[in-house]
């Protein structure tokens, strides 16, 4: 699968478009059918996930972040665990078969035994959902960035993430025509039923793709080994994988902020749970409609012509002005424009880049260390986030002393997104040369392509 960036083998059409192979086609479509199922039942889910945290008003959704966080901590070294012992489908089928068993668990409660949902379920559920969301996008890119090459990387996941955001137009789109019309639990339902089909299509997506890291055919799909807190280890110890979770804190942090400002302008306008799930989700489809039109137009162009550095730059700089424009009008609409323009920046340029960074490491960090920055050091940003937002309203601060706290991290956040791109052509250019070595030498002595990560930038 993974082809010299020099093969005659393409289609007029796909290359035009996206620089698309013709042998990589058949794999960009099922990858991105596959993000579609998995992106459609988080973006269904999303808005019930909201408007059910929002019953018990924002002092409570701060506090549901920190468990949050917390159970993303816990369920870590268990994942780890499980990828260091399993197979790539099995561990694909435990983590998205545990999450449609927890949703159907979830239906059964709401349809069978009403009088038990209540205000703790409704926290359980926002802290179960947040986790899953988290897990099941961390999983699907994991698994590209374990299958194509950093120059795949930067070419591919730019169209493959157009099904996503198509899953997550169609997702809101459903809630908002069911939510009041079939009630919140048949939501559960099918949603579960998008995250069989997304399995169903990863296994597809294996025997399309072979592991480009594995030695031999009979290593293939072998579990990665290693101990459960490898991946912590491993960002704690390399530089580069230290950036990325540092680029990630900074962007989940500005990305709180946006959102405890829209549950604040919902809260306003819509007084219960349902019509609350209806705006919000309403909201999320326009915002990700602007998010396909600029994968469509601009994003695979913009990475290949400028690389990883300025694409990852580029959000940071959205967001410090959107907020500038916030604090100078305040409206609901110049909100809208804030988050489609901050969610377009980020699905559209900022995941693909992003993405595109893991394709220098090595298996075990492949999961590990990218399970570890895309959950616990995400949420961890969420929290952050959400206790600064919380403690400027708490002092008084409106959105002017929020505009203070976001410009400064915005610049800090565009350096280390340069920064990052430059890391990344260094690391890419010797891991595609020599081949890589076979798993059964040392890992602590060589780590193949993620070797030079580990050195001082």
């Amino acid at each position: 699968m993974a082809t010299s960036p020099s093969s005659p083998a393409r289609t007029g059409l796909l290359q035009s478009l996206a620089n698309i192979r013709r042998d990589e086609a058949a794999a960009v479509a099922v990858a991105a059918l596959f993000f579609f199922c998995v992106l459609t039942a988080l973006m269904l889910l999303r808005p019930v996930r909201d408007a059910l945290g929002m019953a018990q008003g924002m002092d409570q959704v701060r506090w549901l972040f920190v468990g949050t966080a917390v159970v993303t901590l816990a369920v870590n070294p268990v994942f780890a665990w499980l990828a260091a012992r399993l197979r790539r489908f099995p561990l694909l089928g435990a983590t998205y078969g545990f999450f449609a068993i927890g949703l159907a668990t979830f239906w059964a409660l709401l349809q069978f035994a009403p009088g038990a949902i209540g205000e703790r379920s409704g926290q359980a559920f926002y802290v179960w959902f947040s986790v899953f969301n988290l897990f099941a996008t961390m999983v699907f890119w994991a698994l590209l960035a374990e299958r194509f090459d950093a120059d795949q990387g930067k070419r591919l996941f730019a169209p493959i993430s157009v099904g996503g955001t198509l899953g997550a137009i169609f997702g809101p789109w459903l809630t908002s025509r069911l939510a009041e019309a079939v009630g919140t639990p048949a939501l559960l339902l099918v949603a579960s039923g998008f995250l069989l089909a997304a399995l169903m299509l990863a296994w597809w997506l294996l025997r399309l793709l072979p592991d480009r890291k594995a030695a031999s055919t009979s290593e293939r799909d072998a579990p990665v080994g290693g101990s459960a807190w490898a991946g912590l280890r491993a960002v704690v110890r390399s530089p580069y994988l230290a950036g990325i979770a540092g680029y990630v804190l900074l962007m989940t942090v500005m990305a709180t902020f946006i959102y405890f400002t829209r549950l604040q302008m919902v809260a306003e306008v819509a007084g219960d749970t349902d019509a609350r799930a209806a705006v919000l989700g309403n909201i999320d489809m326009w915002t990700q409609i602007a998010v396909l039109a600029l994968q469509v137009t601009l994003t695979g162009r913009l990475i290949q012509r400028f690389g990883l550095g300025i694409a990852l730059a580029l959000l940071p700089v959205a967001t410090a002005v959107g907020f500038v424009g916030l604090a100078a009008y305040g409206s609901f609409v110049v909100l809208i424009v804030l988050e489609a323009g901050n969610r377009a920046m980020q699905r559209g340029i900022t995941r693909p880049a992003r993405e595109a960074l893991f394709t220098v490491l090595d298996r075990e960090d492949t999961y590990k260390a990218k399970a570890a920055i895309d959950t616990f050091v995400y949420r961890g940003g969420d929290v952050l986030g959400a206790q600064v937002e919380g403690l400027l309203g708490r002092l008084g601060f409106a959105l002017g002393g929020l505009v203070g706290v976001v410009v400064p991290l915005a610049f800090a956040w565009t350096a280390l997104g340069l920064w990052l791109g430059r890391a990344h052509a260094r690391h890419a250019a010797p891991a595609a040369a020599p081949p890589l070595p076979p798993p059964a030498a040392s890992h602590r002595r060589t780590r193949g392509a993620a070797a030079p990560l580990q050195d001082s930038p």
